[in-house]
């Protein structure tokens, strides 16, 4: 990773960039550096974003992160006292899902009247599927093991309940070249949405795409305990099951491959005392002559979009923040289109 940083700085004209390796679990390697900055972008793996965003606060930085955990992004909103006295913004999740899809949500809910329902679909998925399961790690193997066995978050009845991941299969069908495919609970892509929204939205659910019978065989994995956090004794060594899950899954799914993003967000409700749709929709392919996948458009972009934003003086409030109450969404879109980001609007 330091590697590829340094070979784009260096590429770069004009080069207005330095790369720093440290660890950033070092308060003295760290938190200088943060001293220096107007925005801090965390795109480690979610479990160290606390720490991060509590060192940004206290060195007077704004802060944004990848996401993906509800847990510590609760955490983080409690920094809202800290964040408000030093005049700084915190804002978790920016990435894609959570991230990008939150604010296309707050979008839609201003432009009806009512909203009823919301549902959010997003797969990231290899262009050229292979066995052993159709899929290719694109993202943090971490991030994408908590999506798949945490709880999950959802507005039913304008009310938030918890529902369990990898449940209420449905089938989804995007054009060509992919047709019929399958969605499915999982969690942290709705990040705070069903807490922002409790009594104005009606319905509200996230689910992930992913080629058919994907879902099967991540059920399988969990119902052999695969997931659970808890060490285990394996000879002579106690380590996680999860950590071994991981280990394989990304031995097995790494490595390099054209990937793409699927997304459609809908929102449903009334417009002009009408009844009303509106969606969202995008695929799209990365930038191969550039090296850069679909994933890393779909998940960096969103994030520096914000960070430019909290930099530059568009975004003004202070506090911790969920970035569908504070992110302007009309220029965020523009933005994302800036970058070749084709996502398309269907109001019916």
């Amino acid at each position: 990773q330091i590697r590829a940083a340094q070979t784009f700085v260096r590429d770069l004209k004009p080069r207005t960039l330095i790369t720093k390796q440290i660890d950033i679990q070092n308060p003295e390697q760290l938190e200088p550096l943060m001293k220096k900055v107007d925005t801090v972008v965390s795109a480690v793996t979610y479990r160290y974003n606390l720490e991060l965003a509590q060192a940004a606060v206290r060195n007077g930085c704004h802060f944004c992160d990848l996401g993906g955990n509800n847990s510590i992004v609760r955490r983080q909103l409690a920094l809202n006292k800290a964040a408000l006295k030093k005049g700084v913004t915190v804002i978790p999740d920016c990435g894609l899902a959570p991230g990008l899809v939150s604010v296309l949500t707050s979008h839609a809910v201003s432009r009806l009247e009512r909203t009823d329902d919301v549902h959010l679909r997003v797969g990231g998925l290899p262009v050229n599927p292979e066995p052993p399961m159709n899929y290719r790690i694109v993202f943090s193997v971490h991030g994408l093991i908590n999506e798949y066995a945490e709880p999950c978050i959802q507005l039913q009845n304008g009310k938030t309940i918890i529902t369990e991941p990898m449940q209420d299969l449905e089938s989804i069908r995007f054009p060509a070249p992919f047709g019929v495919l399958e969605a499915f609970n999982t969690s942290g892509g709705a990040s705070t949405l069903p807490e922002t929204y409790k009594n104005k939205i009606r319905n509200l659910d996230y689910k992930t795409i992913r080629y058919p019978g994907h879902c099967t065989q991540i059920r399988l994995l969990m119902d052999l305990g695969l997931t659970k956090t808890k060490p285990e004794k394996y000879g002579v060594c106690a380590i996680p099951p999860r950590e071994i899950l991981a280990h394989h899954l990304q031995k097995t799914l790494g490595g390099e491959g054209d990937d793409c993003i699927l997304l459609r967000v809908t929102a449903k409700g009334v417009r002009n005392g009408k009844p009303c749709a509106i969606t969202y929709e995008c695929v799209d392919y990365g930038e191969k002559e550039n090296g850069i996948s679909a994933m890393m458009r779909m998940t960096a972009y969103p994030a520096s979009i914000i960070a430019q934003m909290m930099s530059s003086g568009v975004i003004t409030r202070a506090g911790a923040v969920p970035q569908e109450i504070i992110v302007p969404p009309d220029l965020f879109i523009s933005e994302l289109r800036k970058r070749g980001i084709g996502l398309k609007i269907k109001i019916r």
